[in-house]
């Protein structure tokens, strides 16, 4: 078998996503902790991530927690300061990979709103051939039905795809509907594979 399409997933892959990064710098390491702790804050990005309102979401999250609402609306008012930066290596091998003409999908937890704000800020993200965006699809990895969904658009046999994603359990119900998979825990170990399956040359991937 072949590959056919590179499956990219975009948060800790193409852009890094540390929100606990951004507070910490912002209100104090202890506090964001105590916030984190008793905010979900991971999981009201999860409704966003579904289809829900970007802001509506995360300030009716914030009326609940009055005590943190200054620091809770932050998330939506400045949500391109929580997603950044780029990872440069990861957009080079999204790059190479165009130009020798394979086909690069996108499978991506993100919202509507968010990706909105992010595809002008990052033009990479407007260059995939299909952009699979959970916000747009109603659903959200590890859910079995996203693969579903992208299998029957895509009409490219699991076997040919090849996705990477940095979270384990996403990684796992991919490769459990036969896609090939890659963990990623670093540009350098993604561009490795993408050279083993022939895609790209050690000079391309650099």
């Amino acid at each position: 078998m072949t590959v056919k399409a590179v499956v990219f997933d975009i948060g800790n892959v193409l852009i890094e996503w540390q929100p606990e990064r951004y507070y910490d710098r912002v209100i104090g390491v202890e506090r964001r902790r105590a916030m984190f702790a008793e905010v979900d804050l991971h999981g009201m990005n999860d409704q966003v991530d579904r289809g829900g309102d970007f802001r509506g979401t995360i300030y009716d999250c914030a009326e609940r927690y009055p005590q943190w609402r200054d620091e809770i609306r932050m998330w939506h008012d400045h949500w391109l300061e929580l997603a950044a930066p780029a990872i440069p290596h990861s957009v080079r091998l999204l790059s190479a990979l165009r130009a020798r003409g394979v086909a690069v999908f996108s499978l991506t937890n993100f919202g509507i709103g968010t990706w909105e704000i992010a595809v002008p800020a990052y033009p990479f993200l407007g260059t995939f051939d299909r952009p699979y965006v959970s916000g747009h699809m109603g659903v959200t990895k590890p859910d079995p039905r996203i693969y579903a969904m992208v299998e029957e658009d895509c009409l490219v046999a699991p076997g040919d795809l090849l996705f990477t994603d940095d979270r384990a359990e996403n990684i796992q119900a991919a490769a459990a509907r036969g896609w090939r998979t890659h963990l990623f825990d670093g540009p350098q170990g993604w561009a490795d594979r993408l050279v083993a399956e022939g895609l790209l040359t050690t000079r391309e991937a650099a």
